[in-house]
Order: C-alpha cells, then structure tokens, then sequence
C-alpha cells in the first residue's frame, strides 16, 4: 500500500502536467479565409502576393549522366533523386570507388558554411553565376545562381589536386545553361 500511495501524487503531477500543456493558452484561433462566394471579414488584411522565388531546378538536370562520370572517371549507376534537393550518381560496387552529388538550394550554402567552419581552403572562381568558391579540401564546387545555390561534390580515392580543374570546369559548363 505505500508504493502506491508514493506512486499516485507523482501520477497525479504527470496528468496536470500533461492537460496544462495541451491547453490552448488563452490565444484565439486563426481566422479562417471566407468561404468562396463570401466576402472576407472587413477587419481581414488584404491577400498579398507572396514574393517570387526562384524557379525551382531540378539537381539531376544540372549536369548529365555522361557528365557525372566524366568528372567521376568510370561507369556511374543512375541517378538517385531527392528531389528537389539532391541527386546522386554512384560507381557500381564492382568497380572504382567513386561518387558524384548535387545539391540545390539552402542545403548546398550550408554545406559551403560547413567547410568554412570546418577551416577547409576555399577559393573564389570568377565567371560562374553570381558567385562561386571551389573547397579544394573536399573536391566541391559551389554556386549562386539566380538566388538558388548550387554545389557538385566529387568522391575519389585519388589526388584531389587532380580533380579540381574538371570540377570547375563542369561548374562552368552547368551555370552556363541553367
């Protein structure tokens, strides 16, 4: 009998616990948008349009698959897609290590501010979008492009040096037709 008399105050602790936070707070609740046919409250502020944002680019159509295994150096599998994120084409397990990604959007200026972070040597390119760094640590390539930041990622097991020229040169030849 006492485990339980000990038991219950904390059981009853735990439920008011749980009913004052799934309380409403005392807010109201957002206003509903009229129905159709129905005039807005007057009190409604005016439907604004909301500000353009970049066209959206799909990361598999920013390099081809002849493209990605150039730049990987052997026989790449298909695309895999995140979209509208990521795409990912990788070597089969038979053969050479070997990856290629791309990132769009958010997440690739994310990873850009992760290697900087991470202290790697990033270098300025010119003439690629509105602005373009090359982490020479890691063998990527970054970009903004039209408001959308872009990135190509390299995964090898040789020199990065080697890789460098081809990935800039890939970055190039991508801003030029997005």
């Amino acid at each position: 009998m006492r485990t339980h008399s000990r038991l219950l105050p904390a059981a009853l602790l735990a439920v008011l616990f749980a009913l004052s936070a799934c309380g409403d707070g005392g807010t109201p609740a957002a206003q509903q948008p009229a129905p159709p046919g129905q005039d807005a409250p007057a009190d409604a502020p005016p439907e604004s349009a909301a500000p353009s944002a970049p066209a959206a680019i799909d990361p598999c159509t920013v390099i081809t698959a002849a493209e990605a295994a150039k730049l990987a150096g052997t026989k790449l599998d298909e695309p895999v897609s995140s979209a509208p994120v990521s795409c990912r084409w990788t070597a089969p397990v038979t053969g050479p290590t070997a990856q290629v990604e791309v990132y769009v959007g958010d997440g690739a200026q994310k990873v850009l501010d992760i290697e900087r972070t991470l202290g790697h040597e990033i270098v300025q390119l010119s003439g690629i979008g509105d602005e373009a760094w090359l982490d020479t640590t890691a063998c990527e390539v970054f970009w903004l492009q039209s408001g959308q930041w872009i990135a190509i990622r390299l995964v090898r097991l040789n020199d990065a040096a080697d890789n460098l020229k081809p990935l800039e040169d890939l970055a190039r030849a991508a801003a030029g037709r997005l």
